[in-house]
């Protein structure tokens, strides 16, 4: 759990290079890391706690409740604590969740955002192949234990992933940060949260996996800067949200997804309200979705991706 042991530091970063080429089509986007997203539901919809993880066969290591979103896709890569015989593709994963989701009568849509256009076909993996170095993992698991809103599943979320990405993944206990308010680890704050996002910049370099999963509130604040269509900003809550504020889908973007090497491989999930878009990413692939393709997300300001890249 500690983060104080992960050495955070702030970081200066250079500038990438790109064409003059602002059209929707994949190669306009400029050279950036592999970023692919799996969230609990679209930014207008809201997400579920299950009240018995048991409904999904998962272990129980913290109580009785989780994310729908985590135990749904916990469900299809981890039932039993066993892998599939078969390999699923990104889009089977993200029907199978679907799926899951609607037996338990939950009616969010789990969607995939990436950085660069994905083959849906492909074998879906946390670690590819070409991801030959180091796996790291930043785990937040937030209840707001005594606070307005309290929810019950996050803790054992996060300790059910971490359980299936060193089990099947190979990460190392070394390389995990968790953060969780129970009084074991050290608090999801803030601070504690954007820094374990800068550890993961600084240490990562080319041919490494990072995978990052959120569990806790997901909430919406006006935009500040235009960029958003709708006109509001997706955010993550943390703990001290009260005092320090929320966590802006801008500040993710700056902070882990502008800055990431070329070349590392970062895998997210968000199990949170209102967090289609909260990287910022500009394609989607939506698991009620009839074409079996990435899209360009309608009304995503590609002029915002180039700019904060040449920025």
């Amino acid at each position: 759990c500690p983060l104080k042991d992960k050495h955070i530091h702030f970081l200066s970063f250079g500038t990438c290079k790109m064409g003059n080429d602002n059209s929707r089509e994949a190669e306009s986007t400029p050279e950036v890391a592999e970023f692919r997203m799996i969230s609990g539901c679209q930014d207008s919809q809201t997400s579920a706690d299950v009240s018995n993880v048991n409904e999904f066969e998962l272990p129980d290591p913290a109580g009785r409740a989780g994310g729908a979103c985590t135990s749904a896709l916990l469900k299809v890569l981890y039932h039993d604590e066993k892998t599939p015989e078969d390999t699923y593709s990104f889009v089977e994963v993200l029907k199978m969740m679907r799926d899951e989701l609607s037996e338990g009568e939950y009616t969010q849509v789990p969607q995939l955002t990436s950085s660069t256009i994905i083959d849906l076909n492909e074998p879906f993996d946390l670690v590819p192949e070409k991801s030959t170095g180091t796996r790291r993992a930043v785990l937040v698991g937030i209840n707001y234990v005594g606070m307005n809103g309290e929810l019950s599943g996050c803790h054992n979320d996060v300790y059910n992933i971490k359980k299936y990405i060193m089990d099947v993944h190979g990460f190392e206990e070394e390389n995990i940060v968790m953060l969780v308010d129970d009084g074991e680890c050290e608090m999801p704050t803030r601070e504690n949260m954007m820094n374990a996002y800068k550890w993961l910049v600084e240490s990562s370099e080319a041919g490494d996996a990072v995978f990052t999963h959120f569990s806790g509130h997901g909430g919406q604040l006006r935009d500040q800067d235009g960029d958003e269509a709708d006109g509001f900003d997706e955010t993550l809550i943390p703990v001290d949200y009260l005092e320090n504020g929320q966590i802006r889908d801008d500040d993710l973007y700056d902070t882990l997804v502008k800055p990431m090497k070329v070349g590392v491989v970062v895998t997210s999930l968000m199990d949170c309200c209102h967090s289609g878009t909260v990287l910022d990413l500009p394609y989607t692939f939506r698991a009620d979705s009839d074409k079996f393709e990435m899209e360009m997300e309608e009304g995503f300001n590609l002029g915002k991706l180039l700019g904060k890249i040449g920025a």
